[in-house]
């Protein structure tokens, strides 16, 4: 058996040293002329390329006319199990009550796309004033005798 002192490892082959002037002469095993030849080259890698034109592909800049991510803003999902934890019966929830009450809050100063999900359940008659509803969420809260305006 061997012990740890006989133990070898594996032999790599290292590159050769390219560049160091001496008994290689002239380019010194570099080529000629241009960019590899030089000391402390990096050459950019191709894909950084494509990814420096892509804000000029995206219109970005001061002078859009409309941003084409700005068409592309998701609302924040509020849930119907989260409405009928925070609201008492017959009350209108709206953008302005759900601040009010911390279910959302103010992003960048502004107030935030809301939209109402039908994830959870509903028992409180509630009216819902100028925001978007879900189909199934709608229909959750007409079944509990609330309204959408």
């Amino acid at each position: 058996m061997a012990g740890l002192n006989t133990i070898r490892g594996k032999i790599l082959k290292s590159k050769p040293r390219v560049g160091r002037g001496g008994k290689r002469g002239k380019t010194s095993g570099r080529g000629t002329k241009g960019q590899k030849a030089r000391a402390g080259h990096s050459i950019r890698p191709e894909m950084r390329d494509f990814i420096k034109r892509f804000p000029k592909l995206r219109g970005h800049g001061i002078h859009r006319a409309r941003s084409v991510n700005s068409s592309n803003i998701k609302p924040l999902p509020v849930n119907l199990s989260t409405i009928n934890d925070k609201y008492e019966n017959g009350e209108e929830v709206t953008i302005d009550t759900l601040l009010e009450k911390g279910i959302v809050s103010l992003k960048n100063g502004k107030k935030p796309a809301v939209k109402i999900l039908a994830k959870g359940e509903i028992e409180k008659k509630v009216t819902v004033v100028g925001l978007p509803v879900s189909e199934s969420a709608k229909k959750a809260i007409e079944k509990a005798g609330g309204q959408i305006k």
